[in-house]
């Protein structure tokens, strides 16, 4: 059951925003996500919180620099995700720059596992490193960062995952979520971390004079936007003042071209213009094909596309991604299918169940995550999806709604049946569990038990927040380029109208998309509706967003459906 809600506007401020030169509509989508005056809006570089702030960027300014000026040799061990992906490249684009040298690792998810694991340090070692650092992940690895201090290896740790209890013994951690960090933005993905040790670095350097000793000029660390902006979108962090600018920034150059031949290259192997690039762009065609890397093979194709500056070399490897992504797709839909099949032998549907936990024996460990946000999606239920792996362990990614913090969760169960999780780690809205296969029917019960108790019963019924209605006059395309201009994501979500329509035909496109004509008053519309559970009847109210549909090279208005509710005529 999804119910819609609008979202609360103080005609004040709304008011306001439009005295200070918002465009209405703006204003009131603006009003209802808290902005009350357009200096929060100003994105510009100045407006960043400067790097001084952040606990601990000082210190790791200077273990790099002195890095830097020995020549020591320096290997950067990523996470295999985009975020961790994007920031591996902007740490290896930056460090040379700065005259170092450096190297990168990034583990295998199959074989390697996640973080700066025991193991992952000596394959790190076998590149003879004397400084590891690490890029989205090591706020875990009290194990492996104590095998590097056993070998001789210094340690930097860049992260923004939630510590757990017991910190790693790094010569340095940078990571705005440390216990005592007042950094004021918490929710800085890796690859903003990563980006802000970089400008500290660089203020160190300048302090020590290296850019006019050493003849190579300073390098202008904006030319790095690009990744921050798509690592920060694509990862789903909260998109807070500081995280807006930094995508902004990143979007801005992006459309002025001003982008690295990789991202160009992946643009182009996703048939999208960068010069309209938007924030969507980001978080569902790029990203999504740098991950593929990741979840099916080896994330070293994604950060080598990115780090590529022959255009050919780019094009290359990415075409190698979009490959990779649409195999990832296929893929996809085989396991949806036999998830589905799951939840209807199990006789579960959205209502009564607080918790579900699938497992298929051959299922790809790579998609899991996927196939779980999915169901969630479906069911508005926390979900995990487990595949198999290696000893007799099965791995399960999670993903939940709110109301459940599923790392907290993990927590609890790991204390009521001590010894069944044999790693987990994560956030509020997705982690990672690792157990012995035989214990999977246990597992699913006690998740489902926690999750009963955790989730308050308003919690389990969906609520789509909406902006309430759109005006005719709005219904065009230069509103859906206004609306698509601005920086959108989580925490900060685009806007979603609702309003009543007439529908006046429908029919099905591939067996299951959701083609509609609709008509408001004197105005007529097309609209879609992806993956649509049931057609509609001849009145609807509908939750949708405003997007172009580009056709034969003609662009209408089209409807993005989101929720359709069949009304009484």
């Amino acid at each position: 059951m999804t119910q819609l809600r609008r979202r609360a506007v103080s005609p004040r401020v709304q008011w306001q925003l439009e005295q200070q030169g918002l465009h209405p509509l703006l204003a009131r989508i603006y009003a209802a996500r808290g902005i009350v005056a357009r200096s929060e809006l100003d994105y510009e570089f100045q407006s960043l919180l400067p790097p001084a702030r952040l606990t601990h960027a000082a210190e790791a300014a200077v273990l790099l620099a002195d890095a830097i000026a020995e020549q020591r040799r320096i290997v950067i061990v990523a996470d295999y995700d985009c975020d961790g992906a994007t920031a591996c490249a902007l740490g290896i684009r930056a460090l040379r720059s700065f005259g170092a040298a450096v190297d990168y690792l990034v583990p295998n998810r199959f074989t390697s596992g996640y973080g700066l694991s025991p193991d992952v340090v000596e394959l790190a070692a076998q590149k003879r490193p004397e400084l590891i650092v690490t890029v989205d992940n090591g706020i875990a690895s009290v194990e492996g960062v104590a095998r590097a201090r056993q070998l001789g290896i210094a340690t930097l740790i860049t992260d923004h995952h939630l510590p757990g209890d017991e910190l790693p013994a790094a010569d340095c951690i940078v990571n705005p979520n440390l216990p005592g960090c007042d950094f004021p933005s918490k929710c800085l993905a890796g690859v903003g971390v990563m980006f802000y040790v970089m400008l500290a670095l660089r203020a160190e350097l300048r302090v020590r004079n290296w850019f006019a000793g050493s003849g190579r000029g300073e390098p202008r660390l904006a030319t790095l936007l690009d990744l921050v902006a798509l690592g920060t979108v694509a990862d789903v962090v909260r998109l807070d003042h500081n995280n807006r600018v930094l995508v902004s920034q990143g979007l801005r150059r992006i459309r002025q071209g001003q982008l690295n031949p990789g991202m160009q290259a992946l643009f182009r192997a996703a048939g999208r213009n960068p010069a309209q690039a938007s924030s969507f762009d980001l978080g569902f065609t790029i990203g999504p094909r740098l991950n593929a890397a990741g979840r099916l093979t080896d994330m070293s194709l994604g950060i080598e596309c990115l780090l590529a500056d022959d255009e050919g070399r780019a094009m290359n490897l990415a075409q190698q991604l979009d490959a990779l992504n649409r195999e990832r797709r296929e893929i996809e839909s085989g396991m949806q299918e036999q998830a589905q099949c799951q939840l209807a032998n199990l006789a579960l549907d959205g209502d009564n169940a607080a918790a579900v936990s699938l497992f298929d024996a051959d299922w790809h460990q790579g998609v899991i995550g996927i196939v779980a946000a999915r169901i969630k999606e479906r069911l508005h239920r926390p979900v995990f999806a487990f595949a198999r792996s290696e000893g007799g362990e099965i791995k399960g990614s999670g993903r939940s709604i709110p109301g459940l913090h599923l790392r907290d969760a993990l927590d609890l169960l790991s204390r009521r049946a001590p010894g069944m999780l044999l790693r987990f780690g994560g956030h509020a809205m997705a982690a990672g569990v690792t157990l012995c296969e035989s214990d999977f029917p246990r597992f699913r019960e006690l998740f489902a038990q926690v999750a009963d108790e955790l989730l308050a019963p308003a919690d389990r019924t969906r609520t789509l927040e909406t902006d309430g209605g759109l005006e005719a006059a709005y219904c065009s395309i230069a509103t859906a380029r206004m609306l698509e201009a601005e920086v959108w994501g989580q925490g900060f979500p685009a806007p979603v109208f609702q309003d009543e329509f007439i529908v006046e035909s429908q029919r099905i496109l591939k067996d299951k998309h959701l083609k509609l004509r609709l008509r408001k008053d004197a105005q007529v519309v097309d609209a879609i509706q992806f993956h649509f559970p049931e057609a509609p009847g001849n009145r609807i109210r509908a939750a949708y967003r405003l997007a172009i549909n580009d056709f034969n090279g003609v662009q209408t208005p089209q409807l993005l459906i989101e929720h359709i509710e069949t009304r009484s005529p």
